[in-house]
């Protein structure tokens, strides 16, 4: 099907252009048969690195388990449940700057010793 007009709103627009207002019955190629909505929203609801915190995590040596990347999600949904906005999180030895909103984690730390951090409204220590 060629769709001309490219300027859609929204995929629930785009969902009844196509006839397909309920959810979307395809699968994805995974082995867990998830639909692709599910999939979609699943990564949305996860805790993402910005590059600036990916960069510190990697000149800093600091590796993040997943049972710690488990504990920056609770710690996350917890500051979002008390109105945070920008957060503290520590996990650990490690220190971790979390914009709520976005569920993104903006900046790491692993020598917290004479740490300062600014700008936050909240701390979780986990």
């Amino acid at each position: 099907m060629n769709i001309v007009n490219k300027n859609f709103v929204s995929i629930d627009e785009i969902r009844s252009k196509l006839g397909t207002t309920g959810q979307i019955a395809e699968k994805t190629s995974s082995d867990s048969g998830k639909s692709f909505d599910r999939v979609l929203l699943d990564k949305a609801d996860q805790i993402k690195f910005s590059r600036h915190a990916a960069k510190r995590l990697e000149t800093r040596n600091i590796s993040i388990s997943e049972e710690q990347k488990a504990r920056l999600e609770d710690a996350a949904e917890q500051a979002m449940e008390k109105g945070m906005t920008e957060s503290l999180v520590m996990v650990d030895d490690l220190a971790f700057i979390l914009n709520v909103r976005n569920k993104t984690i903006v900046t790491a730390v692993n020598d917290t010793a004479n740490a300062v951090f600014t700008n936050i409204d909240g701390a979780i220590i986990n």
